[in-house]
């Protein structure tokens, strides 16, 4: 394994948490090369830039994703982790509402319903 890749994946376990898991498994067997991918470049190149932190980072995620509009399994994965590195419930629902704005109300709207399931899932679990 390549420094990247330990680094990614560290950084991926601590913000994803078993959330990031099951995405994880669903391309284990099928893609490795995709893993790797997301765990050297993603995680361990992008992710360990010092100029944004973690929080900032999981917050750009979370918007970029929404505004999307199609990564309904990743955006889970990200509202959890920002959940896990300290972003409030409150900053997450701000960030989807500045994404109506940009990418429409259909977009901002499934992202709610998205963060909505991630709070109440996180919530029923404690």
């Amino acid at each position: 394994m390549s420094d990247r890749y330990t680094q990614g994946l560290e950084n991926f376990r601590r913000i994803t948490g078993q959330a990031g898991k099951s995405l994880t498994d669903t391309f284990d067997k099928t893609a490795p090369d995709l893993e790797r991918y997301l765990m050297e470049f993603v995680f361990g190149d992008i992710y360990s830039r010092p100029t944004l932190d973690v929080k900032q980072r999981q917050l750009a995620a979370i918007s970029a994703l929404a505004a999307l509009g199609t990564c309904q399994p990743q955006l889970v994965v990200h509202i959890n982790g920002a959940l896990n590195v300290g972003c409030t419930e409150a900053e997450i629902t701000e960030i989807i509402l500045a994404v109506a704005v940009f990418a429409g109300f259909p977009a901002a709207i499934n992202a709610m319903v998205v963060a909505r399931q991630v709070f109440a899932e996180r919530e029923a679990a404690k």
